[in-house]
């Protein structure tokens, strides 16, 4: 071991001068958004690699990945800001749905292609696939590994409250 050096759990090796440390230092950008809609007796959450929060009202026994219907947003209803914010390799976003004493985290991750332009959805994805619903890629949740206690009370019509916030991580020059 250097005497004097810093060992960041994240790197192996010392820092033994200043310009490492700022070298290994990224700054961090956060904005935030909120979505507020419902739940619907159709919410089955069963879909295995997405899950979908749209401004329609309706929900047929089809839309497995649905969770939440009559949005108060939709994708081109965020923030300049919050889809400038996803539109960036670098970001990470952690979205919290919470419908009465029921709380779930997701991450997911943002990229450059995201458009954010569709009027009515918000989808999050297990996959890398991106389009103009498109809120969240390589997701760690999808409707069918949401909390079943969350579904249950999505299902009796609950308020679904939907904190979305954006992490930019800008790595050092």
């Amino acid at each position: 071991m250097h005497r004097g050096a810093i060992y960041p759990a994240a790197r192996t090796g010392p820092f033994t001068t200043l310009k490492d440390i700022v070298r290994f230092i990224s700054l961090q950008m956060k904005v935030r958004e909120s979505v507020v809609c419902r739940g619907h007796p159709n919410v089955s959450g069963s879909h295995r690699t997405t899950f979908e929060v749209t401004r329609e009202a309706h929900l047929s026994p089809s839309g497995h990945c649905i969770i939440g219907v009559c949005a108060d947003k939709g994708a081109a209803d965020l923030s300049e800001e919050f889809r400038h914010a996803l539109a960036d390799r670098h970001t990470v976003l952690y979205t919290t749905l919470t419908a009465e004493e029921c709380s779930v985290c997701v991450r997911s991750c943002g990229h450059a292609s995201m458009t954010l332009d569709h009027p009515a959805d918000l989808v999050w994805r297990k996959s890398g696939f991106v389009c103009g619903r498109t809120v969240g890629i390589f997701s760690d949740r999808a409707a069918a590994t949401l909390p079943r206690d969350l579904i249950a009370v999505l299902q009796e019509g609950a308020e679904l409250a939907v904190e979305m916030v954006a992490v930019i991580r800008i790595p050092a020059r």
